[in-house]
């Protein structure tokens, strides 16, 4: 087996009680990731992981594979590696997908997966889209306003040097009009495959002074020395969002009646 993918899906969230049962467009939020995931090519294995007995009756409502996790999981990829001991599955790849990113093209979570498969030496590998100017002059005119997401900058083999809350890299005025595409900027999208050993071993680290600074999980790895791949995919045309609250729900109806279903 190639690969497998596991949804997380916690009830008790903070922010947003109950969100992955939500509906959303007629369809609950965790049911449109798992549709997402159903789609990839090739055909891989999908597994919901939660502590919830209504989710686990839920995902078995529309046929997916649950698998029950302990409540005191800390976080998405904690409860990723649980859920794929508890399978007995034995994949080379395990994706986690987050179960609030209902617009996530099924191409861009293949593209991440063939990309493992044809570099073995990719411990952990993570999708971004590259963006041009005008769109990290956008995101650098939000700072201060709003988080505005994830950004990174890679090396020339697509080694993740660094992961920011801010648009990376900073533009100097002076250079600006000699830069050419395409440009060395990437939105990251929150999706990561690891092989299991490497899963295995990052869920045991401690948390790291840049990852409490950024409050971005991501730099834990790199702080301890474990590369990441930055995989360059294509959104064709696509936006794409996470809901963290009733407000992102609302938004993500509205980019649905625009642009239509995922799948």
């Amino acid at each position: 087996m190639s690969a497998v993918i596991v949804i997380p899906a916690r009830y008790g969230s903070s922010r947003y009680p109950g969100k992955p049962l939500i509906k959303i467009a007629g369809v609950s939020l965790l049911e449109r990731v798992w549709r997402i995931a159903r789609a990839v090519e090739p055909k891989v294995e999908v597994l919901i992981a939660t502590d919830d007995k209504r989710i686990e009756e839920h995902a078995q409502q529309f046929g997916a594979q649950v698998v029950m996790t302990d409540p005191d999981c800390r976080n998405g990829s904690e409860r990723t590696h649980q859920a794929l001991i508890r399978s007995g599955l034995s994949p080379s790849i395990v994706v986690n997908l987050q179960g609030d990113t209902p617009l996530t093209p099924p191409h861009v979570l293949g593209n991440l997966i063939a990309a493992m498969e044809a570099r073995p030496e990719i411990l952990i590998g993570t999708p971004g889209v590259r963006l041009t100017l005008a769109e990290h002059d956008a995101a650098m005119g939000r700072i201060g306003k709003n988080v505005g997401g994830t950004y990174a900058a890679a090396a020339l083999n697509g080694q993740a040097l660094y992961f920011s809350r801010f648009p990376l890299p900073y533009v100097r005025p002076d250079v600006r009009d000699t830069i050419r595409a395409p440009f060395p900027f990437f939105k990251h999208l929150g999706i990561y495959a690891f092989r299991p050993q490497v899963l295995a071993q990052y869920i045991t680290l401690s948390p790291t002074p840049l990852e409490e600074l950024e409050q971005l999980e991501q730099l834990r790895a790199l702080e301890h020395g474990i590369p990441i791949y930055l995989v360059e995919v294509d959104l064709k045309g696509r936006q794409i969002a996470s809901v963290d609250t009733p407000e992102d729900a609302a938004e993500v109806e509205r980019i649905l009646k625009a642009e239509g279903d995922v799948v």
